[in-house]
């Protein structure tokens, strides 16, 4: 197996073993990077001669006796609207012309603290303002969408160009490209991983978190995020554990073949000793218009000076959305939060039932670049970012930790990906179900296909 071939739990496990350098994994991911670059294009940029100083120095701390964990010498990709100081922080966006950072963010300075390897920054959608980041390719298939607005950090994970990335998450912008790209995507709970330094677009609906290709890794990555010490997750599996099943909302208007693989999960999990019980989501008629009515104001908010002064160095479908934002009546931006604070009431109650809920990530596999809409049997047309958005975004509303895990591939090959919701601060009982599904494939952390080949045939 090729270094960059490692999950990031199998490459510090070789690095701490000596089988394995910082340096020689480095290397590895960085020629995989520059491999797919043209082909998929996950990168802004990577910096070749500082990822490998920063892994000699990796390698030369642990020869010492100086190892800071698990993350140490593990190359990574930074989403491009974080912060590192002295580097540009693009959005992907002319606006940012000439925009470098005058500090680090509080994500990438824990990730340094921790001895991780940057690589470079990951293509974003226009300011986190889309769900398809359209100059990246899915790593999957490269006529199809990345998603986003993450889909650099999802694609560079997919096909070996970083051991592990991190991406933010407002309306399902790191588990959208997760699920689209076959790898783990988590959600914190709103507030747990610091957003200083980060370019917002919606300060009450913004996460940070990380880009993985198992929940183990997952759970090693956000350990470093939250500064604390968490240790490894626990073994005792899933007997016991009640996973939420919803009845409503989040398996109307998908795929069939994206309910039979959830489904066949949740399935497993039952196998694995969990107890499944239905559940019903609550205020699932106001999702799209509490997302949009905070997000969208909150937008334009941090947006209003140069909407103003330089709006053609916006791409036309974000300064749509920017100046259809500045059209908000206050009134409606405090209806959305009243509407939040009862739906938080109201998903709480449901945790009463439930330990955690298990629901499809995405109502569809990738679609196809350009692809305007989806279509539902029943006639029902929505936009392909409306159809996206639609079953993550009540995890970011109420705040909740949320997973996107790969649970098979579509008759087309491409991925698709179960979502599980935990509770308040449930981050462990959400990465511990994910752990126990994955053992039940033998498939789990691998990479796309090489850049240029057909999917493989699909694995339930």
């Amino acid at each position: 197996m090729r270094p960059y071939e490692l999950t990031l739990a199998g490459a510090a496990a070789a690095i701490a073993a000596g089988e394995l350098s910082p340096v020689e994994l480095t290397a590895s991911v960085l020629g995989r990077a520059d491999a797919v670059a043209d082909s998929l294009n996950p990168y802004v940029s990577v910096d070749h001669e500082a990822a490998l100083r920063a892994a000699g120095q990796a390698e030369r701390d642990l020869a010492a006796g100086r190892g800071r964990g698990p993350l140490h010498g593990i190359p990574f990709a930074l989403k491009d609207l974080i912060d590192v100081k002295g580097q540009p922080t693009s959005a992907s966006s002319r606006v940012r012309d000439g925009h470098r950072a005058s500090e680090d963010s509080v994500v990438a300075a824990r990730l340094a603290a921790a001895g991780a390897v940057l690589l470079g920054k990951a293509h974003t959608h226009e300011f986190a303002y889309g769900l398809t980041t359209p100059q990246t390719r899915n790593a999957w298939a490269p006529d199809r969408v990345a998603g986003g607005s993450s889909g650099g950090s999802a694609v560079a994970v997919a096909a070996g160009a970083a051991t592990f990335a991190i991406g933010t998450d407002t309306g399902g912008s790191v588990r959208v490209p997760a699920a689209l790209n076959g790898v783990v995507g988590l959600k914190p709970s709103h507030g747990l991983v610091p957003t200083r330094g980060v370019t917002a677009l919606s300060w009450s609906l913004d996460h940070v978190g990380p880009l993985t290709r198992t929940a183990e890794d997952a759970a090693l990555v956000l350990a470093a995020l939250t500064g604390a010490e968490q240790g490894p997750l626990p073994d005792g599996g899933v007997a016991g554990l009640r996973v939420g099943v919803p009845v409503n909302y989040y398996f109307d208007h998908v795929a069939p073949e994206v309910e039979y693989a959830v489904r066949n999960a949740v399935e497993r999990l039952r196998d694995l000793g969990a107890d499944i019980v239905d559940v019903r989501i609550p205020m699932t008629r106001y999702v799209q218009a509490v997302q949009w009515g905070l997000m969208v104001p909150e937008a334009s908010a941090n947006h209003e000076r140069t909407l103003r002064t330089t709006p053609e160095l916006y791409g036309d479908d974000v300064r749509l959305l920017l100046e259809a934002g500045e059209l908000f009546h206050a009134g409606d931006y405090l209806r959305a939060q009243r509407a939040r604070t009862l739906m938080r009431r109201e998903w709480a109650r449901l945790f009463e039932e439930a330990d955690v809920v298990a629901a499809p990530a995405v109502p569809t596999a990738a679609a196809r670049a350009g692809q305007e809409s989806v279509s539902w049997p029943d006639g029902t047309v929505e936009g392909v970012p409306d159809a996206y958005v639609r079953l993550s975004a009540p995890a970011n509303i109420t705040g909740l930790p949320a997973l996107t895990v790969p649970v098979g591939r579509d008759g087309a090959g491409l991925p698709l990906g179960m979502q599980l919701i935990g509770g308040p601060r449930g981050e462990r009982t959400v990465l511990r179900a994910a752990r126990a599904y994955e053992r039940t494939r033998p498939d789990a952390g691998s990479l796309a296909p090489e850049a240029g080949s057909p999917p493989a045939a699909p694995v339930a």
